[in-house]
């Protein structure tokens, strides 16, 4: 679950009063492990998903064909085994490939809030930034001792820290890296940038009208 301001929250908040997105400082809650290099958005979000008119169905679709095996039938996949688990733990390179936002669209609405890993394709790790969805790297040993500290502890609470950029588990604390533009967006309040601009609709009107108008 996500800290953000409201009865349930703390210092978590750093949003502007008038702003309608939730600022977001910390994600806890439980894991799900996912090893593998190089796991791409066509993994993430088969591309024949692609044509859904809303991304309301996407969580369905996330990781669809992996999750199943020949004949149709759900297999051992993390996300079938670790289903209710927010933080996403996972390796090197992860979401390359396409820059389609139905990949963390439909992780976001199988319920992850956040990831943990050794790097992220840069245009990914954007797309998630305005989602809400934090993205934490860590040294590849740490993403792998996460990994299997979930796979022993299926149950044990995880937490991300966006402000302090660590990971806390079982006793153990984990520095790593959440980009600055990312961290800033997350922690002010402002990563949804079209809930921004339509909580600020009178101001950006004024400042339309504002403008000069100058012929061709």
């Amino acid at each position: 679950m996500s800290d953000a301001p409201g009865p349930a929250g703390d210092d978590a908040s750093g949003a502007d009063d008038g702003a309608s997105v939730p600022a977001i400082r910390r994600v806890a809650g439980t894991g799900v492990p996912l090893r593998g290099d190089d796991i791409d958005t066509d993994q993430i979000l088969p591309a024949r998903f692609l044509k859904a008119v809303t991304f309301d169905d996407m969580g369905t679709y996330a990781f669809y064909d992996r999750r199943r095996d020949e004949d149709g039938g759900r297999n051992d996949h993390p996300f079938n085994e670790y289903r209710g688990a927010n933080v996403l733990a996972v390796n090197d390179n992860f979401g390359c490939g396409s820059s389609r936002e139905h990949a963390p669209q439909g992780l976001m609405r199988w319920g992850v809030e956040a990831i943990v890993g050794e790097s992220f394709a840069e245009i990914f790790r954007d797309n998630c930034k305005s989602l809400g969805i934090a993205t934490l790297s860590v040294a590849p040993e740490e993403a792998e001792a996460l990994q299997s500290f979930i796979e022993a502890n299926p149950d044990a609470g995880i937490e991300v820290d966006v402000r302090e950029e660590t990971v806390r588990y079982g006793g153990t604390t984990v520095e790593g890296e959440v980009p600055d533009a990312m961290r800033e967006a997350l922690l002010a309040g402002i990563w949804d940038t079209t809930a921004v601009m339509r909580s600020n609709l009178d101001r950006a009107k004024a400042v339309r009208d504002a403008l000069p108008y100058t012929d061709d």
